[in-house]
Formats: C-alpha cells, structure tokens, sequence
C-alpha cells in the first residue's frame, strides 16, 4: 500500500513533471543550439528529476575507463525503461542514443530526440537500420560525438539476450573504440510490463575500451560476441562454455 502511495504522490508524478519541464526547455532552447549540446545537458538535469523521484540511487564503477574529450561506441544490456535516464548523468562525455523509431513520435520526448540529434532505429525494416548505423558512423567521424546502443533490440526480463551486430558496425566505420556497460538493478526497480516503481540501487558497471582500428566490417561478429562476453562479466551473467573462442583477442589489438 506504501508502494502506490508513493508511486502515485511521488514517483510519477515527480517523473512527469520532470519531463514537461525537460520538454518546454528543449523546445524554448531548439532554434538556439543546433548541435544537441544543449539538449543533452538538459536531459542529464531530467534523468536526475526522475531518479530523485523515483527513488533510484546509482553507484558507478569503472567511470575512468571512459577517458575525457574521446569518441566512443557504448553498449549496455537493456531491462527497464529506466536504463536511458540513469545511464545519461553518468558517462561524462556527450553521447546520442539509438532509440526504437517508435519513440521519436511521442510527444515532448519525440521532438526532443530529434533536436538533441538522436537517431532512430527501424528494428522491422533491415534496409532503414543499416542507415540510421551509417548515419551514426558518420555522427561519430563529423561531430566527435559518441553514440549508445541497446544492442539486444528490446527490453529483458533478466536474459541477456543475443547482440545484434550494429554497435560493432558503427564502431568498425567510425573507427572508434567500443565500451561495454552492465546496468545492474533496474529490472527490480520497474520490470517490464509492470508499472509500480520500487526505489532501489542501480550498479553501472563501464568496462575497458575495445580498440577497432585494425578490425573490418568482416571482424563484426567477433566483435559482437566479444560485447556480449564482456557485459555478460560486468553483471555476472553465466556464460555459454565455449563462447569464449568466439570471441575477439583484444590483447592483440593495437591500442586507441
């Protein structure tokens, strides 16, 4: 009872309020700042609303894997809509998501998306996907901006689910490394399907650096499988015996 309560006086409506006010700002600051800049520091101050009303504390490990001022292609696993608003404070370069096309046509949240420089990604159409990778390779080479992806496609219920492989083909085309991220925590705090928000604590775990300069666009399914291994480690994921030889020898890979 102490749970709806709160989800009813406190969390969702300290949510909401967070993203009108996110919403109006995005849309007053638009015809200012064309580059996204702006709109990403606005939705840090957002997921931050949301977590304090949601009750969500976030301990990070790792945070100096992710170097200042570098390019990068992140990926993380995927089990709760929270994953976006607390991963967003806490990497401390400016990045973009990739996010199902659907979203891009809520409102607020949908022209936000668009000004910030997000990118959408079309998981029934094959052809539109491989574009919005090679628009995000192109982001990455043009701006020096980094990019996120969910790369199992869709929300879990505590699987790790097969990687799809455009994270490695974004990194392999912008020749930029690749850092694996496990979120830890999330799925107890609102599971998918369900609608009460429980307070709690998220892990983030942000794992070294994958070189891609000497890889190409053949080298992506390693690459891939490499991803999965690594945050499968990060949250203590059982890991298929022999999946290891599938894998990419990072070692040998020349540094960034």
């Amino acid at each position: 009872m102490l749970l709806v309560l709160r989800n009813l006086l406190i969390s969702y409506p300290g949510s909401i309020l967070s993203t009108l006010i996110m919403g109006i700002a995005s849309i007053a600051v638009a015809p200012f700042a064309s580059t996204g800049r702006t709109q990403h520091r606005l939705a840090c101050w957002w997921a931050r609303g949301v977590m304090w009303a949601c009750g969500i504390k976030v301990e990070v490990e790792g945070a100096e894997n992710v170097p200042p001022g570098g390019s990068f292609v992140f990926v993380a696993n995927h089990r709760s809509y929270l994953d976006s608003p607390v991963i967003l404070p806490f990497i401390n370069v400016q990045f973009r998501f990739f996010a199902k096309s659907s979203v891009f046509y809520w409102p607020l949240i949908g022209y936000h998306l668009r000004k910030a420089g997000h990118l959408p990604v079309h998981y029934d159409n094959p052809r539109e996907s491989l574009k919005s990778m090679s628009l995000g390779a192109k982001k990455i080479q043009e701006t020096g901006i980094s990019v996120l992806l969910f790369p199992e496609a869709g929300r879990t219920a505590g699987e790790l689910e097969p990687f799809k492989d455009g994270a490695a083909y974004v990194a392999i085309k912008a020749g930029v490394p690749v850092i694996p991220i496990g979120l830890i925590g999330t799925l107890d705090i609102l599971p998918p399907g369900r609608l009460k928000i429980r307070p709690g604590t998220v892990k983030i775990r942000i794992g070294k650096p994958i070189p891609t300069l000497d890889l190409s666009l053949q080298d992506r399914t390693r690459l891939t499988q490499t991803l999965w291994l690594r945050v499968a480690e990060l949250i203590g994921y059982p890991v298929p015996a022999g999946m290891r030889e599938q894998t990419l020898d990072t070692a040998s890979l020349p540094a960034y």
